[in-house]
């Protein structure tokens, strides 16, 4: 079965099975089976089926900019591992077996994309209203928060930087071609495995505390423990899987609080729980808004510009992997229209060492994978045999080599593995791609992000107004109705 068909299978048989569990304890909040319709059209949750497609659109949108901008704006991986070493080799190294390999590759995809869905679903089910609108905002308004740090922040995997870390996530065959078009093996930070469960558990936190509530005395404390599990276990999987930093978990756990806090504020508004969805607006305050938020987004953007233009200018002699001995990853060229190619600069900057390179589309690649890891010899020969590029797909490089190729990828992710053939040292590669049409690239990335700069922006004023007024953080109602006290 293909991961789709799992995941698909998984919603079906899965679903019913958590929404009936946790709530076997409050059968009478269920929404009975001929009220689901009226209810989906009631509570308007058709627009939360909306928010899915839209985040899916909007997370394509990404990918595709992600590559053509990458030439100018490098990545911080070098930085992140000055600061952290090799800890998560450690992680790694300490606990690597096949069985655990096995359950963290399913639980890392399949459970976080499930719990995802199901969240939403079981407070529908259980006609929990402001919970239901809250959790799915939750998945559209985090993945839109973290677009600047992946655009333009790039931190490649541990797998491709720490020699001898494995890519036990990517190097299975079954998952290779699912991960290869979803993932673009530098969008390591923030961890989203992490910021969107933690955004639910600030969500469901802020929830009960404007309620005047405990935790333990809410009626989903038992799903909310179920989130923290899962998140407990996908902390440790980023790490152990070859995937995320250290540094990701805390940064993760920023997003998701930034995003709660956002949603956690907005959510009565839009629900029109205390009046007219702008009642109390007035010129003055919009105007006072602008300034402090606009104040804020301004000085994001212009650490943004600073960080690019200091990439742009550095970036140039900066590798992009680091090889052990024996070491093989892997870079990804994304697909492409027909009229168009990318030229791939491939620079082996050691010394000493010869770096060995093979091309191939990635459902060709599938039978190289095994074992969580890649057969070089198999990879080479697959490549050799059905090439479907206008330059040889197999060659090496010399030390201090490097080379142009003119790269092909018409509706097709295709693979660029590389592998360090000598006996000794580490060898640092570095993988350009410039594509024909990214011309436009830069400017939609920019565009992109400015919705996180500005609900970042909307936090912050909104916690230094609650803390003005003296009023709890937690504290969700509109500002106008602090002054009808």
């Amino acid at each position: 079965m293909s991961p789709w068909t799992v995941m698909m299978s998984m919603i079906l048989f899965l679903t019913p099975i958590i929404c009936l569990l946790f709530s076997f304890h409050d059968k009478g909040s269920r929404v009975r089976y001929g009220k689901w319709l009226e209810t989906i059209h009631k509570q308007r949750y058709y627009l939360h089926a909306m928010g899915y497609i839209i985040i899916i659109r909007w997370k394509n949108l990404t990918d595709g900019l992600n590559e053509p901008i990458k030439h100018r704006v490098g990545h911080w991986t070098d930085t992140v591992h000055n600061l952290e070493g090799n800890a998560v080799l450690w992680v790694q190294s300490t606990f690597q077996n096949d069985a655990l390999t096995g359950f963290l590759n399913f639980h890392y995809l399949f459970v976080y994309l499930f719990l995802i869905y199901v969240t939403t679903v079981y407070y529908a089910y259980t006609s929990d209203r402001d919970m239901t609108d809250k959790v799915t905002l939750n998945y559209l308004l985090i993945y839109a928060i973290a677009v600047p740090y992946y655009l333009f922040f790039n931190v490649e995997v541990t797998s491709s930087w720490i020699p001898g870390m494995d890519a036990l996530l990517y190097h299975d065959s079954w998952y290779s071609t699912f991960y290869a078009k979803h993932d673009p093996l530098d969008n390591a930070v923030p961890s989203l495995h992490v910021a969107i469960p933690f955004g639910i558990l600030m969500l469901n936190y802020l929830h009960v505390k404007s309620k005047g509530l405990t935790l333990k005395e809410w009626r989903h404390y038992r799903y909310h423990m179920f989130i923290l599990i899962n998140t407990v276990v996908f902390i440790f999987a980023i790490l152990y899987l070859g995937i995320h930093w250290i540094i990701d978990i805390p940064l993760g756990m920023i997003v998701g609080g930034i995003g709660a806090l956002f949603i956690h504020h907005l959510q009565p508004r839009l629900r029109n729980d205390y009046g007219a969805m702008f009642k109390g607006v007035t010129r003055q305050k919009v105007r006072k808004h602008i300034l402090v938020e606009g104040t804020i987004l301004l000085v994001l953007f212009a650490a943004i510009m600073g960080a690019i233009n200091y990439q742009d200018s550095t970036n140039e002699e900066q590798p992009s992997f680091q090889l052990g001995p024996g070491d093989t990853v892997q870079d990804i060229i994304a697909e492409m229209n027909p009229k168009y190619s990318a030229t791939t600069t491939i620079k082996n900057f050691d010394d000493s060492n010869t770096l060995e390179y093979a091309i191939l589309t990635v459902n060709l690649a599938e039978s190289g994978f095994s074992d969580f890891s890649i057969d070089w010899n198999k990879m080479k020969g697959l490549a050799e045999h059905h090439c479907t590029q206008k330059v040889d797909c197999t060659g090496s490089l010399l030390p201090n080599e490097s080379i142009d190729l003119k790269l092909n990828s018409p509706y097709v992710y295709t693979f660029i593995f590389l592998h360090h053939a000598g006996e000794e040292g580490t060898l640092e590669v570095q993988v350009v791609s410039h594509y024909e049409d990214s011309d436009n690239s830069m400017t939609k990335a920019v565009a992109l992000s400015l919705s996180s700069l500005y609900i970042t922006g909307f936090v912050i004023y909104r916690l230094y107004r609650l803390n003005k007024n003296g009023r709890p953080y937690y504290d969700a109602r509109p500002s106008h109705t602090w002054e009808e006290e």
